[in-house]
Parts: C-alpha cells; sequence; structure tokens
C-alpha cells in the first residue's frame, strides 16, 4: 500500500513539474527571429545581439565566440548574467602595481578606466573594493567631484619569517571597503605604500592588486595572494533602467510593451523598470511577454481542498466555487463554505443592522463634540505658543521665499507614526527629535521642544524667524514649525549620517574619520559658527558647540544643529547676561563664572572639538585619571610639555602632515584659553583651518611621525605657531588671496 503511494506521489510531483516547464516555455524573452542566447548567458530585452533585437543602442550585446560583452565608451566589459530586475552582473580586470627595484622602490602598475552609457551604474551597497598586497593602497576615483573610495592592506612585522594571519580579509595585507557612492565613470588603481622599515616585505610580496568584486564574490587567503594572477577576473554587480520616468504608456517611448505590465521608477538614479503585474510573468519590455499564471495549475491557490473548486481567469487572477447547498467565497483565509440558512441570515441581518445604526449614531455625536473641542485645544495652543505674533513676522517678510512653513500636527503625527518611540532619533535637554516622512516623501527631523516659561515665547518666534532666513550649507536648515501643540513643534532638515560624536567613539559605526575628513569637518563647522557670528542680522551665539551637535549628511559634510540653547545679541552689545546652559567639557569657564554670553563661549567650545578631532577622546571622562579628565586641561599640559604626539590619536597619527597636525593644535590651544578677550574670533579661526585645508588639497606628503625631526617638531612651544592675531603666516602659502576667498564664502554662506 505504501509503495503505490509513493508512485502515485510521484506522478503528480512529476505532473506539476512538466506543467511548469509547459508554462515557462510559453513566456518569450526576446523578440521574433532575435537569437536569445550568447554562450549560457540568456540575452532578455531589451538587451539584444542586433540593433533591432535591443531597445537601443546602450542594450546592444556583443557575442564574441560564444563571450558576450557589453560595449562601454572605453572597452568592452564581459557579461555574466542578466536579471530583468533592473541588475546585470559583469566581469571587471584587476589594477597591479609591482615594486622592481627594491634599493629605490620605484614601481610598475596598470589602472583601468571604465565609462558606462547611461543606463548603467554600479550600485555603493553590493559591491566592495578589496586590495590585495602586503603594503598596498587601492583607490577608486571618480571621474566627477565625487568622493574617492579607498582601502589600505599593510603588513607592519618584518619578513624573517611568514607572517601570522587568520585568513580574513582585515587590513593585514588583505583589505575591503564598500565603495562609497553609485559610479559610472571612473578609474581605479594599485599604489605600493614604501616604507624603509619594509624593504623584506617587498622581496617577497612585490605586487599589488586592487580590484572591485559584488560582496562575498571573494574569500581571501594567503596561498590564494602567494599565487595571484594580475590578469584574474571578478564578478561586479551593476544596475541598468530604461529611459527617465514612468512615461504615460500611449507614448512611443514607453518601454514596458506588455498589456500586463507596470513601470516603477528605479530606486538610485534615473530611469524606470517594467515588471509583469500581479498574477503574471514573463518578460514586460515585449508586447506578449506577460502570460497568465494559472494558479489552480501551479497550486498557488488557497480554495479549501476537497471542499471548493479552482478556476483559473485569464486576468491574472482566480476564483474558489463552492459546491450546490453553500455559499462563500471558498478560500481558507476567507469565509470559505458555508451551508445556506436563509431565516438566519435575515435575523442576523436585522439584528447587526439595528445595532450598528445605533453604535454609528452614539459615535457620530462623539466624535463630533470631541473634535470640536479639540479644534477649541488646538486653536489655545496655537495663541500660547506665539501663533498669532509668528503671522505678524510672517507678514512683515511675506515677500520672502524662505519664510518658514506652519505645519499642522496632522502632518507631522501622520510623518512620525503618531510619533512612535522606534521614530526617536535622539532625546536632550532642550527636546526630543522624531524621523519623519512628509507627505511630498522628503524625510525631516522633527523636534519636539521644551519651553516651560511662557516669557520665552516671543524670543522663541524671533528665532524661529531669524533661522529660517539663515541659509548655509553648513547650518541644519530649519523649514518649519509647528504650534497647535502643547510644546512647539520644529522641522528641520534630514542629516542621514549620525553625528561626529557617534563616529569617533561608537565602535559600531562604519565609518572610519580619516584625518583629510576630520580637518574638513573642523574647516566647514568654523566656517558655519563664523557665519552666526557676523554674517546675520544679529549675531547668534550657538551655547551648546559639541561633536554631537555636529551631523554629517550623506556626502559627510557637516552640519551645525541644535540651536535650542542659542541665544541672539543685539547688534549694539557685544555680551549678554544670561542663566549659564552648555555641556560640562565644553563649557567656556569665563561664562560659567560670570554669566557673561559672548561670541567667545562658542570659540572655547570650538576648541573643546578640535582637540577631541585630535586626540580621538571624549571632552569628559571619568573613566581617565583625575588629571586627564576634563580634555581641554589635558591638552594644554600636554601642550605645554611638548607631548602632543603622546595623545594624537593613533587613528591617523600615520596619514596626518606633521605640520597639519601641529597648525591645528595650536589653533585649538588658543581657543581654549581661559580669557575670552585672548581667544581668537571665529572667522580668523574658520580663515586659518580653510586655508590649513587648501593646501591639505594640493599636496601628498608622506611624514613617519616616529623619526626624530617629526618629535623635536611636536614639542615645539605652540606660541609660535599660531599669530596674535590669529592668522597662521605659515600655513597661509597664498596669503590675502586666500583670505579675501574665504572671508567671501563667510559672508554668503558658501
Amino acid at each position: 500500500m505504501r509503495v503505490r503511494l509513493k508512485q502515485l506521489l510521484l506522478v503528480v510531483l512529476l505532473a506539476a513539474a512538466a506543467a511548469a516547464a509547459a508554462a515557462a516555455k510559453t513566456q518569450p524573452m526576446s523578440k521574433t527571429n532575435c537569437k536569445t542566447e550568447c554562450g549560457n548567458v540568456t540575452i532578455p530585452v531589451p538587451f539584444g545581439l542586433t540593433e533591432p533585437c535591443s531597445l537601443n543602442t546602450s542594450f546592444l550585446i556583443t557575442c564574441n565566440q560564444s563571450i558576450p560583452f557589453l560595449k562601454t565608451m572605453e572597452q568592452k566589459v564581459r557579461v555574466l548574467s542578466i536579471s530583468l530586475d533592473g541588475q546585470l552582473e559583469v566581469s571587471l580586470k584587476v589594477a597591479t602595481s609591482c615594486v622592481n627595484n627594491n634599493k629605490t622602490s620605484e614601481s610598475e602598475s596598470n589602472f583601468w578606466f571604465y565609462r558606462f552609457d547611461t543606463p548603467f551604474h554600479l550600485p555603493s551597497k553590493q559591491n566592495m573594493l578589496t586590495v590585495l598586497g602586503a603594503n598596498t593602497a587601492g583607490v577608486v576615483q571618480p571621474l566627477d567631484s565625487g568622493y574617492r573610495s579607498l582601502c589600505v592592506s599593510v603588513y607592519s612585522g618584518r619578513m624573517e619569517k611568514e607572517p601570522p594571519h587568520d585568513e580574513s580579509c582585515s587590513g593585514s595585507f588583505c583589505c575591503e571597503t564598500p565603495i562609497l557612492q553609485r559610479l559610472s565613470e571612473f578609474y581605479i588603481y594599485s599604489i605600493n605604500i614604501s616604507i624603509d622599515d619594509m624593504k623584506n616585505t617587498f622581496e617577497s610580496y612585490p605586487c599589488g592588486y586592487a580590484f572591485l568584486v559584488k560582496e562575498g564574490g571573494y574569500n581571501f587567503s594567503m596561498e590564494n595572494l602567494r599565487n595571484f594572477k594580475s590578469s584574474n577576473t571578478f564578478p561586479v554587480v551593476m544596475d541598468w533602467a530604461v529611459g527617465n520616468t514612468c512615461a504615460k504608456k500611449n507614448a512611443s517611448s514607453y518601454a514596458c510593451k506588455s498589456n500586463h505590465s507596470e513601470c516603477y521608477n528605479a530606486e538610485v538614479g534615473p530611469g524606470y523598470r517594467c515588471k509583469c503585474s500581479s498574477g503574471f510573468r514573463g518578460n514586460a519590455y515585449l508586447p506578449d511577454g506577460c502570460v497568465d499564471v494559472d494558479e489552480c495549475a501551479e497550486e498557488l491557490h488557497d480554495c479549501l481542498k476537497g471542499r471548493s473548486s479552482c478556476s483559473n481567469s485569464p486576468t491574472g487572477s482566480y476564483s474558489c466555487s463552492c459546491p450546490k447547498g453553500y455559499e462563500g467565497d471558498g478560500k481558507k483565509n476567507g469565509t470559505g463554505c458555508l451551508r445556506r440558512s436563509y431565516s438566519k441570515i435575515i435575523i442576523a441581518f436585522s439584528v447587526s443592522g439595528s445595532i450598528l445604526a445605533l453604535v454609528g449614531g452614539t459615535l457620530y455625536v462623539y466624535c463630533e463634540l470631541k473634535k470640536r473641542k479639540l479644534n477649541k485645544l488646538k486653536e489655545q495652543f496655537f495663541q500660547l505658543n506665539g501663533g498669532l505674533l509668528l503671522q505678524q513676522q510672517i507678514g512683515r517678510y511675506s515677500g520672502s521665499s524662505e519664510m518658514t512653513k506652519i505645519f499642522t500636527v496632522e502632518e507631522l503625527k501622520e510623518a512620525t507614526n503618531n510619533f512612535k518611540e522606534d521614530m526617536v532619533l535622539g532625546e536632550g535637554g532642550q527636546g526630543t527629535v522624531y524621523k519623519g516622512i512628509l507627505s511630498d516623501n522628503r524625510i525631516v527631523a522633527i523636534k519636539m521642544s521644551r519651553i516651560s516659561n511662557p516669557n520665552q515665547i516671543e524670543h522663541f518666534i524671533n528665532e524661529v524667524i531669524l533661522l529660517s532666513q539663515i541659509n548655509h550649507r553648513n547650518v541644519v536648515k530649519l523649514l518649519g514649525c509647528c504650534l497647535d501643540t502643547e510644546v512647539p513643534l520644529l522641522v528641520y532638515e534630514f542629516v542621514p549620517n549620525g553625528t561626529v560624536y557617534e563616529h569617533l567613539y561608537d565602535q559600531s559605526q562604519s565609518l572610519r574619520l580619516t584625518w583629510k575628513r576630520r580637518l574638513q569637518i573642523a574647516t566647514e563647522t568654523a566656517g558655519a559658527l563664523a557665519y552666526l557670528h557676523s554674517a546675520t542680522n544679529a549675531p547668534i551665539v550657538h551655547r551648546d558647540v559639541k561633536t554631537s551637535n555636529i551631523l554629517l549628511d550623506h556626502n559627510f559634510t557637516a552640519k551645525v544643529s541644535d540651536f535650542g540653547a542659542s541665544r541672539i545679541i543685539p547688534v549694539d552689545r557685544t555680551e549678554l547676561t544670561t542663566l549659564v546652559l552648555g555641556t560640562l567639557g565644553y563649557l567656556d569657564p569665563e561664562y560659567f563664572h560670570s554669566s557673561q554670553l559672548t561670541e567667545k563661549s562658542d570659540v572655547y567650545s570650538f576648541g573643546v572639538v578640535l582637540a577631541e578631532l585630535l586626540t580621538g577622546k571624549k571632552a569628559l571622562s571619568f573613566e581617565r585619571p583625575d588629571a586627564h579628565r576634563n580634555l581641554a586641561v589635558h591638552f594644554h599640559s600636554s601642550m605645554n610639555e611638548g607631548q602632543l604626539l603622546d595623545i594624537v590619536d593613533s587613528r591617523i597619527i600615520d596619514e596626518a602632515n606633521v605640520e597639519q597636525l601641529m597648525d591645528v593644535a595650536n589653533i585649538a590651544s588658543h581657543c581654549l584659553r581661559l580669557k575670552g578677550e585672548e581667544r581668537p574670533t571665529m572667522r580668523e579661526v574658520a580663515i586659518e583651518l580653510e586655508g590649513i585645508n587648501i593646501v591639505e588639497k594640493h599636496q601628498w606628503e608622506k611624514v613617519n611621525l616616529l623619526s626624530e625631526e617629526t618629535e623635536n617638531l611636536l614639542k615645539a612651544t605652540p606660541s609660535s605657531y599660531f599669530g596674535i592675531d590669529g592668522v597662521n603666516r605659515r600655513s597661509i602659502h597664498s596669503g590675502s588671496d586666500i583670505s579675501n576667498r574665504i572671508s567671501l564664502s563667510l559672508t554668503s554662506g558658501r
């Protein structure tokens, strides 16, 4: 009996497989009389082996000795597979650099340049830059002004014996990192890093390699490194799309030809893709490419087995029918099949109808009363939070297109899913910040302010008006506010890459803050603070400058945020007596003792930020010894004792230019002076840092920080580098020209 059951089950499975195979054969992949394969790769429309068979010349595939190639503007790229969901796999070459003279460390290298047509690009999340070698750097350089992807593999030991290794690509002999942005035009090249102590390393491993590979497409081993061939190629994932945006179906350029197809815009970059509608499968780029799925034959339905029968519909759906004497939809997750009983149905409908009418009438009256009460409460909140004053101010600035928008609480509740906890980005002394998605799909940050004193309302509204008119690329933009709630809500632009604090101290963060990036962050932050101090209608003192209030956007541009503690200093005054606010470790000692707030208070706090970027240490830590708990004090003492080398962050000490380190350290030291009058202005600091940054961008200098010359330079007296007037004469080589350029950028907000 069991043998017969097994045989019957085998027959059913074979029949199902045959039906699926027959369905697959009826799904065309290419146009009539067009070849569909090159070697073992299927070529579906919109791709084709000849121009009439492809959507356009961009999707033309060249088949050379059964190997398909995608023709770019510079060279041919081998195609490994094509997917109709908007991706294909291609094979890219390896960039090589080899040392041919161990005494001079001169090297031979090759690089590759790729330029793809508009429909194609490499996505940033699915491909890795991988570098092999003892002391090798690999670089992916976009042709435009985008960010370079860089990875360095090193071996810091001596090559007297075989080095220990754990067969992982973690930086020793092998490193990998995701590319920073989508790529369509780029160089990839490899560089040997020449270090005197590493001569034996080059003798054993004279060559370094850099290549792109899809995530998980390469597993490192030392055996592979020893036998690695520069002729190797690796699979890379590439995205593709058609057209520009989803067009109307009657347009001649519309690529979704099937009557049962839909289009959707590509997630990244321009263009759109086509897919078969629900209930159909196949190639949506062909007129008859999407065929109906027979859910009944393939058992893709949820009809009740043995109680209802399945009927396929050529429109892409199916239905379940109950046997005679039963009613319902015949589905497992629906009403099923129930025996008919008309009298019970009539009684049930009558009773339920009466109950629903009574309940509905009661709910209607209750909702109307609640709605009136809620509208009255919202109007009271609007007045208490300064709504009338804000409307008057908006009337005065009605000619400005940058004025604050007043959002309704319903808009912001919908944007934050009713302020759910999983939408919280962070909490601070000035309020809670939520992530929100507006109706136009803009992602914003919504801050629920804390205002306990009604006398603060007028000042709050004045700040909203002033901040809404600030337009600086390094200041988080205020988009609007909501006043018809118990506490005011502020709507800011969303900055996605977290804070500088997180990337300095949170080990879970993937971004590594290199010295170049830290210098850029310091320069941009100083420019923003200088703008607030000197380029607005009235000077604005931030009063809470710290690394957790400096955000990084998708391009890793610094943006100063959280103006909840900020104060406006009248133009006819230089200081303001206020209640002391700020964060311990960043708080200006002079302001703390006198309660006299000046622009120099921000200068002190920025000095602490510079010290953090240099040392990688927190501004205040009770885990450090008593004498080192306060970073500002510890930094001052280390500078005065010529021990800067001992406190510089080990993560940047090997890559930073020693003169730049010393220049920035001296700026930080001057900013941290106890007397405000002895500190430079933020404008002077910004000019100085911009000068250092400009010099850094135009030179590539390899410095061994462990040399005797470096230690002597780091032990130099701090005051010998930063001028009395706040300008470093040695680091700004272009003199007044650079100063004029920086002065202009500070005034215009870049």
